[in-house]
């Protein structure tokens, strides 16, 4: 199918599909609809315009892009099974930027005279997958979104315009006060899209399994993830990861809550890759929170991996995360460095409920600083910001990173003005 016929398809679908409802004058625009013996079409509709500016001292780059991902579900109650089809469009208005953190030689969206923006071109099906869901237990299968956790380890990329999904098969079920969740998956689907050449799938055995329960105001999790790829340029991403997470809120006052968070995991070599290291993980975070303020203080470590002792030449890594939300919105740390990296920074929230002009509005600012595990060099340091509110159905935001380097990477900062209507 042409990519504009494709397109079109997409946009298509869930209209039609919402169409009698509004109709009806009993249904909102975008609702699920009813049509008849158990049987619901739910559209999907997530329509987001997105402007991002690179400047930094070697080259700049201006983005302005529209994503269309559009699809619909169709649910039956009687059975507990859904059916869903999801697809995803991403337009680039200008060519004033690089669509791919590699080189890709002809590929026209390989622009390395323009800063990188992770955000080319591409028609892509985005999910497409078949559930079962009762009270304690679902079953997923088929090509999907998996979100797990804080998303450190496991994540959609939602942030980027086209969103990481997995062919796998994903198992959820509550045991008394344990939660067990489990995933198969043999194909990640990335972020780079259809034109991506051999990094738009990678292929491989990913394995993620967790085991939650609530211990009086705390949440304990025991984790794994195994990622064992099978393309040759990724087999230095292969590992196994180990760990725990323990999460919880404490009422100080009526007006004060303690938050707290601390993490810990070991990571090494599996498969095929060719450096043999072993790494450590540690994430400690103490927040307040006062009134719709939050104030919280966090440290992360992303080891330098060793053998014997020595320095393997590789950190601890996290491939299949939502890296974007960790370690600076300019995203300087996406591969973590050989030296590994210690992230110690301040986070200021602010929530305003009683702003009547604007839904949801939120402010956030972000000091990071940021230095190896080995030796404890400093990197660079960084300032984030963003405003965020809602205006009837359209989220609006605003968002701002300056880094500032010292001996890792070069000045770097990106402005994001975005537009999103989510039916």
């Amino acid at each position: 199918m042409k990519k504009t016929a494709l397109a079109a398809a997409l946009i298509a679908s869930p209209i039609a599909c919402a169409h009698p409802a509004h109709a009806a004058g009993t249904l909102a625009f975008g609702d699920p609809v009813p049509v008849g013996d158990g049987f619901t079409l739910d559209p999907i509709i997530d329509l987001r315009v997105r402007y991002e500016g690179v400047d930094q001292q070697t080259v700049d780059g201006d983005a302005v892009t529209v994503r269309l991902r559009s699809g619909v579900e169709l649910k039956h109650a009687p059975s507990h099974l859904s059916v869903l089809f999801e697809g995803e469009g991403t337009l680039a208005l200008s060519q004033q930027y690089n669509g791919f953190p590699f080189p890709l030689p002809g590929n026209p969206q390989s622009r390395p005279q323009f800063a990188t923006v992770a955000d080319a071109q591409s028609i892509d099906l985005n999910r497409l997958q078949i559930m079962y869901k009762v009270k304690n237990f679902a079953l997923t299968v088929g090509l999907q979104r998996i979100n797990l956790d804080d998303q450190r380890f496991v994540g959609s990329v939602g942030w980027r315009q086209n969103e990481q999904t997995f062919d796998a098969v994903r198992a959820e079920a509550t045991l008394g006060p344990v939660m067990l969740d489990g995933t198969y998956a043999l194909r990640q689907e990335t972020i780079f899209g259809s034109d991506a050449g051999p990094r738009r799938l990678l292929d491989g055995d990913f394995v993620f399994l967790g085991a939650s329960t609530k211990l009086g105001p705390i949440t304990a999790k025991a984790f794994s993830y195994i990622i064992d790829y099978d393309e040759d340029f990724a087999f230095g991403n292969s590992s196994q990861t180990y760990g725990g997470r323990a999460s919880g809120s404490f009422a100080l006052s009526k007006a004060v809550k303690l938050n707290i968070l601390g993490s810990y995991a070991r990571q090494s070599d599996i498969g095929r890759n060719p450096v043999n290291y072993t790494a450590d993980y540690v994430l400690g975070e103490l927040g307040l929170g006062y009134q719709g303020f939050t104030l919280s203080g966090s440290y992360e470590k992303l080891g330098a991996g060793k053998v014997g002792g020595a320095l393997a030449g590789k950190g601890f890594q996290t491939p299949l995360a939502t890296l974007h939300k960790f370690n600076g919105w300019a995203d300087l740390f996406l591969t973590t460095p050989a030296g590994g990296l210690e992230d110690t920074y301040l986070t200021f929230a602010k929530v305003f409920p009683k702003v009547k002009a604007v839904q949801g509005l939120t402010a956030n600012v972000i000091y990071h600083r940021f230095h190896s595990d080995v030796d404890h060099v400093r990197y660079g340091s960084e300032w984030d910001a963003s405003l965020g509110f809602k205006t009837k159905k359209v989220g609006w935001l605003m968002k701002y990173a300056n880094y500032q380097a010292d001996t890792f990477g070069v000045d770097r900062q990106i402005l994001w003005l975005q537009a999103e209507l989510v039916l």
